[in-house]
């Protein structure tokens, strides 16, 4: 088990990033930053754009290490700009592609099937900075299944793996 953060949660009902990049994102609600989100099982985030989806069942969560994005090309670079749903500190989830893991803030604690990297696209030389893309190859978050319902809140939390993706659980 490890201790991690909580850094940000991105619950969006709107697809921002449609049509071609050099046009800009499209206008969305400017409380898509949440303290808390209810996920579940199978469906993904309450609320957010790929919830119950058929195409995006099995990436229907993303989620991205803050000590990856890429600071030096835009300090403030966050969830909005990335288009990620959790933002987390202290874990390299990029290295958890294939694990079975248990994210768990106080209020319910989530599983999550990792199943592959969230790729970064040329979205993100405009939103977060040229570069940006370049920049978060092999870093990009990956893209997840719930597999239980709970509740996520911003702050303190604990991640364990269940399964490495070999098989073996891990402490």
């Amino acid at each position: 088990m490890v201790e991690v953060e909580i850094v940000q949660l991105l619950v969006s009902p709107v697809h921002r990033f449609s049509g071609r990049p050099a046009d800009g994102p499209s206008d969305g609600p400017d409380d898509e930053l949440v303290r808390s989100v209810r996920v579940r099982s199978g469906l993904g985030l309450v609320g957010d754009r790929y919830f119950g989806r058929p195409a995006h069942r099995d990436a229907s969560v993303t989620v991205m290490a803050a000590e990856s994005l890429p600071r030096d090309i835009a300090p403030a670079a966050d969830l909005r700009h990335t288009r990620r749903n959790i933002l987390l500190r202290g874990v390299d989830i990029d290295a958890l592609v294939g694990s079975t893991i248990v994210l768990d803030s106080g209020d319910g604690a989530v599983t999550l099937s990792v199943n592959r990297p969230a790729r970064p696209c040329a979205w993100l030389d405009v939103t977060v900075g040229p570069g940006a893309q370049r920049a978060l190859r092999g870093r990009g978050g990956v893209r997840c299944t719930p597999l239980s319902d709970g509740v996520l809140t911003v702050g303190g939390a604990t991640l364990r793996v269940l399964d490495d993706g070999t098989g073996t659980a891990s402490a």
